[in-house]
C-alpha cells in the first residue's frame, strides 16, 4: 500500500458512464477513522460500501441507458470493489479502500467507478509542530515564530482591573 492513500468518508468518486462526480458516504461502520484527530469525521472506506454509498446517489445521467432524446438518470448499484488493500481487515469485516480501488456497478460493470480524490485533508496537530525542524520552518514561513506555537501564554498583559 506504499504511496497510496486510504479512502475516507467524503472521497470523490466518478463513473466512466456518468456525467458528474459524487461523494462517497461510509455507512458500513462507525468506529474506524483516518487522518481525523478528533475521530469524528473521516470514517475509513471499506469493501462493504455497497448498494448506493454516495451522497447524491447518482452520477448524473448514464451513458449506457440512452433514451430517444438523452439518457436515463444514473442509479448506481455497487456490488463490490476491486483493488482494495487486503492485508488489513477492519472490525466490520471489510478491507480498506485505497485511491486505486474501483467499484463494480450492476449496470455499468467492473472498474468503471473510480476514486478521483481520497477525501483526506491534512490536519496538523501539536505533535507535528513539536517534530518540525525549526530552521526549515523559519525558511518556509519567516513571519511565524515556531518556538512560540502551541504555548498558552496567559500573562494578562494589557488588562486593566476596574476599581469597583
Amino acid at each position: 500500500m506504499s504511496e497510496k492513500h486510504i479512502v475516507v468518508h467524503g472521497a470523490i468518486c466518478e463513473c466512466q458512464q456518468g456525467f458528474i462526480p459524487d461523494m462517497l458516504e461510509v455507512k458500513s461502520h462507525t468506529y474506524e477513522y483516518a487522518n481525523d484527530k478528533n475521530g469524528s469525521k473521516k470514517l475509513i472506506g471499506t469493501t462493504l460500501e455497497i448498494g448506493t454509498p454516495f451522497k447524491n446517489k447518482t452520477f448524473g445521467q448514464c451513458k449506457l441507458q440512452p433514451t430517444p432524446s438523452s439518457y436515463k438518470p444514473c442509479q448506481p448499484m455497487i456490488t463490490g470493489w476491486d483493488g482494495a488493500y487486503e492485508d488489513v481487515t477492519l472490525k466490520n469485516g471489510g478491507n480498506i479502500l485505497t485511491e486505486d480501488s474501483k467499484a463494480i456497478c450492476a449496470i455499468a460493470g467492473s472498474g468503471v467507478v473510480s476514486i478521483t480524490n481520497h477525501g483526506q485533508i491534512s490536519e496538523p496537530s501539536q505533535q507535528n509542530i513539536n517534530n518540525a525542524d525549526e530552521d526549515t520552518q523559519a525558511q518556509l514561513n519567516p513571519m511565524v515564530d515556531t518556538s512560540a506555537l502551541g504555548k498558552n501564554e496567559n500573562n494578562n498583559e494589557g488588562i486593566v482591573e476596574s476599581a469597583n
